[in-house]
């Protein structure tokens, strides 16, 4: 996947600005595909210049003028043919694995320490992720919304944030007590 896709896929909603896509992918999109807000800014100049988004600008009375941008028809093609093709497998690439990995060698109450930080940060994705389900689906229950809401995509693929951190915190408390219990 190009980080391209990610940015036509959170535009699906409608038009944003930069900074709105900034935030969008802080908190959602940044979930499955992280990127710094310099790169979206690139990369929606690379859009528009293939075709594959459209910008307008939008003149604001006490601040600089903002450009909004929307999927094109173009755009859609390109993420019907993205979402035609096989996707690859993920993978884990995580340097507290590396420390893990490396237990029986090291000072482990300094990864007891970075494992239990580390379950902290996904409690509060945890969190988050909970606050953005409920947020989606209103007064729904998650079977209703899932049935009949607008945009599940949003919702599923946060659904899958919020599995990947709970399994995080999950593992990292294990690896916390079993190296407690080996001292």
């Amino acid at each position: 996947m190009a980080l391209r896709h990610a940015v036509l896929a959170a535009l699906l909603d409608g038009e944003l600005s930069g900074y709105q896509l900034t935030k969008a992918f802080d908190l959602g999109v940044a979930n499955f595909w992280h990127a710094q807000p310099q790169q979206l800014y690139a990369e929606l100049t690379r859009l528009e210049k293939d075709g594959l988004i459209a910008g307008r600008a939008v003149v604001q009375e006490t601040r600089p003028t903002k450009r909004l941008f929307r999927v094109t028809d173009a755009g859609l093609a390109e993420l019907e043919e993205f979402t035609a093709a096989s996707a690859k497998p993920s993978f884990i690439r995580d340097d507290l694995l590396v420390k893990v990995q490396a237990a029986d060698h090291v000072d482990t109450e300094t990864l007891i320490a970075q494992l239990i930080e580390r379950a902290a940060f996904a409690q509060d994705k945890i969190d988050l992720f909970g606050k953005l389900l409920r947020t989606m689906r209103g007064e729904r229950t998650e079977d209703e919304f899932l049935r009949h809401g607008h945009r599940i995509g949003p919702y599923l693929t946060c659904l899958r944030g919020l599995a990947f951190e709970q399994g995080n915190r999950d593992w990292c408390e294990r690896i916390v007590t079993v190296l407690r219990e080996r001292r």
